[in-house]
């Protein structure tokens, strides 16, 4: 189980850390080293959607974590993995929009934030194996 409770902190480290680094330190700072507005815009948009790819892989991951150590019922009764599905649907919206299945640019941002949300959510729940 130890294994376990070292790849979900891992995995939850990169996609919470990621999504928050990339929104809020480096397209910021790339403002500040004097980029052009349509430069940072771009580089948002061809950013965004990897690490939300990554972020759903991760998510995945630690749902296969909660899964092994509290079983398949977990993902609808635990808080952990109520915000693991949430994470993994708004990934799947944000891809949705981005296929042109509807159109909403603002679906985009709102899915991309409370996804972060969600994970700095997550971040404040114990790890699998690790509650008292």
């Amino acid at each position: 189980m130890r294994a376990g409770v070292i790849s979900w902190q891992l995995a939850q480290t990169f996609w919470v850390g990621g999504l928050w680094l990339l929104q809020f330190v480096v397209l910021p700072a790339l403002g500040k080293f004097g980029l052009a507005p349509l430069l940072i815009d771009e580089i948002g948009a061809s950013l965004r959607p990897l690490l939300v790819g990554f972020a759903a892989f991760c998510v995945l991951l630690q749902a296969l974590v909660l899964v092994q150590a509290r079983g398949l019922a977990s993902l609808l009764q635990d808080v952990r993995g109520q915000l693991l599905v949430a994470a993994l649907l708004l990934a799947a919206s944000f891809f949705a929009v981005r296929a042109g299945v509807f159109e909403s640019a603002y679906w985009l941002v709102f899915s991309y934030l409370v996804m972060g949300l969600c994970g700095l959510l997550l971040v404040l729940q114990p790890a699998p194996g690790r509650e008292r």
